[in-house]
């Protein structure tokens, strides 16, 4: 008998870090820059990614200390997934906050962490880098949804 993976049987605010962090599922999709729409609230994704993000890992180039160089980079916790509106549908901690479950192409459901580039998920090949995208509001982008 095969027991079930800790995602479908651990709240998250009770993963170790490790779990925790494992959710994440290297799409870099977070790692865009988002502009606002200060009449409608609305969260406008751009295909600007933070300086920090390698395009090509779409990881951060700098994780254990991303806040030091970038200070309004958000750290996600378990309390507050479900206040972050701009997550992206397919980000783990949303689906799992939602009681949905991890899509195939997820390393952890596939065991190969390539499978969200070759799914079409994460940003790789389609981010822009930050030194070299001018002005945000000509980079909103469709499609990290």
């Amino acid at each position: 008998m095969t027991s079930s993976p800790f995602w479908r049987t651990k709240p998250m605010n009770l993963m170790s870090r490790t779990e925790w962090e494992s959710l994440c599922d290297g799409c870099g999709k977070c790692c865009l820059h988002k502009l606002e729409d200060e009449d409608t609230g609305d969260i406008h994704y751009t295909e600007v990614a933070c300086r920090l993000l390698n395009l090509g890992t779409c990881r951060c180039g700098n994780y254990p200390h991303r806040k030091e160089h970038v200070p309004d980079c958000v750290k996600l916790s378990a309390n507050e997934v479900l206040k972050l509106r701009w997550l992206p549908s397919t980000c783990a901690y949303r689906l799992l906050s939602e009681g949905k479950s991890l899509p195939w192409w997820h390393p952890l459901v596939s065991g190969d962490p390539e499978t969200v580039h070759r799914a079409g998920i994460s940003v790789r090949g389609r981010a822009v880098a930050e030194n070299r995208a001018g002005p945000l509001s000509r980079h909103i982008v469709t499609w990290p949804e």
